[in-house]
């Protein structure tokens, strides 16, 4: 298996390479290296292309009736990483931006002894937005933390997205 990942991982920057020494007919190409997993394991960025940092964004009140500081309040895992990636999305959008210009991700989940992350449930949000339809895939890193700013928020998402110089 570790061969595998290392075979990939050497694809992964051989296209990189090839791509930065291509010179300026590919500089407007934002590329995405991807394998088989749900994540691009690298992306390149050309030069001129204009980067926006998104800050870490938690997920909207899904039930008003719940108290403002409870899960019940925000939803299951799944249910907040689809309110966070539609927060997002709005966001892009506003900047004439879509999904697909996200190139890098980081995933903050709640992790605790007795509630342990639900990596799966953030899977079944994340794939709604990325894959499919939809297959520029960002780098990506997924974190277990203790808590969020809010005890009832479960995920947390920050994302990087460039707008091509084309």
């Amino acid at each position: 298996m570790g061969s595998i990942c290392a075979n990939a991982q050497m694809a992964a920057i051989a296209t990189a390479v090839g791509f930065l020494a291509a010179g300026p007919s590919h500089a407007a190409d934002v590329v995405h290296v991807q394998t088989d997993v749900q994540y691009a394991e690298m992306v390149t960025v050309p030069p001129g292309a204009t980067t926006f940092y998104l800050s870490g964004f938690t997920a909207p009140v899904s039930n008003q009736a719940a108290a403002k500081d409870s899960v019940t309040a925000y939803g299951d895992t799944r249910i907040q990483t689809v309110g966070v990636l539609n927060r997002i999305k709005g966001i892009l959008e506003g900047l004439g931006l879509s999904m697909s210009d996200v190139v890098k991700m980081q995933v903050f989940l709640v992790h605790t002894p007795s509630a342990p992350m639900d990596f799966k449930a953030f899977m079944e949000g994340y794939t709604q937005f990325f894959g499919g339809s939809q297959p520029n895939l960002p780098a990506r890193s997924v974190l277990g933390v203790a808590s969020l700013a809010n005890p009832g928020f479960l995920v947390e998402i920050e994302v990087i997205a460039v707008k091509d110089a084309k």
